[in-house]
């Protein structure tokens, strides 16, 4: 990887190290990793002091691997969209993003070393956010940690529009939902509203309803663990198939979740990317494809 940056006037005089986080917008990790391991260039000239200091005008390079220790495996993957900085995936249910331990090789993060490897390329494998197993849709993978950085300093940075399927029919057809979570000290992996909790921040719109169970349309505002599943749970509506919170599995086997549109400004480019991932098929079943086709067309005339 390679990033190149010409010191301005208001960087002049300053030291190597202070030009981290801005403007080249570098986690302390990363700059650690190049400064051991990659190479550092102040006007072509290799440059190992970090105190040194820049004069506007210079030219600073900084060069490193970003090739990822992940074993690669042969696994189907569904890519959505992919550019020089981003790979998009449409993650199946039954797949996790990391592994959980080191014996796990079908996990997504190994899905994309074989497909980098196929490829011959050697790119970095940081996703920006993740799924639960069972939760299907859109995952976005910077090919740099420093992409990475940049894209998760503000949750705000990438909309993110989610598919569930709730039962029953909630009181108001659109709201935000405004309960803090944190972890349930009673079961291992679960999380509970709870006074003390982080504040979580859901908004939600009814697109369609059924004699048992409604489709929503949600947006998170935060990010918390289980945070969609926790909150429709909290107000009585859990998520179709979502056991570990309550939700019946009489319709589908796994949480009716689905990670269904992104979109964000590129932050080498600025252009606006605009990412939505096809309902899978156990969800479309219950909704039918009318419905999806409707808010698709509706969102694109906007």
């Amino acid at each position: 990887m390679k990033i190149s940056y010409t010191v301005d006037a208001a960087h002049d005089g300053r030291e190597l190290r202070q030009l981290v986080r801005a403007p080249l917008g570098l986690s302390a990790k990363l700059w650690k990793h190049i400064k051991w391991n990659g190479t550092i260039l102040v006007n072509g000239k290799a440059i190992r002091n970090a105190r040194l200091c820049v004069r506007a005008g210079d030219e600073l390079t900084l060069l490193w691997q970003e090739a990822s220790p992940v074993v690669p495996v042969n696994l189907p993957l569904a890519i959505l969209y992919e550019d020089e900085t981003f790979l998009v995936i449409n993650k199946p249910a039954g797949m996790i993003v990391h592994p959980t331990h080191r014996a796990a090789r079908d996990t997504l993060v190994h899905a994309v070393a074989g497909y980098f490897e196929r490829r011959g390329e050697a790119s970095g494998i940081h996703p920006l956010y993740r799924l639960d197993r069972d939760t299907t849709g859109i995952v976005i993978l910077a090919k740099s940690a420093r992409i990475q950085h940049v894209m998760t300093q503000h949750h705000g940075q990438i909309y993110r529009e989610y598919l569930a399927l709730v039962q029953g029919h909630l009181d108001r057809p659109s709201g935000r939902i405004d309960m803090p979570i944190a972890r349930d000290i009673t079961r291992a992996n679960h999380w509970q509203v709870r006074a003390d909790g982080r504040r979580a921040l859901t908004e939600y719109e009814n697109i369609a309803s059924w004699p048992s169970y409604s489709l929503l349309k949600i947006h998170l505002l935060t990010g918390r663990t289980h945070q969609i599943r926790v909150h429709f749970a909290a107000l009585g509506h859990p998520l179709l198939g979502d056991t570990a919170y309550d939700g019946s599995c009489d319709t589908i086997p796994r949480q009716a979740l689905h990670a269904w549109r992104v979109h964000f400004f590129h932050p080498d480019t600025g252009k606006e990317i605009r990412i939505e991932a096809p309902i899978p098929e156990d969800m479309c079943r219950l909704i039918g494809s009318d419905t999806v086709s409707r808010e698709t067309f509706k969102e694109e005339i906007k």
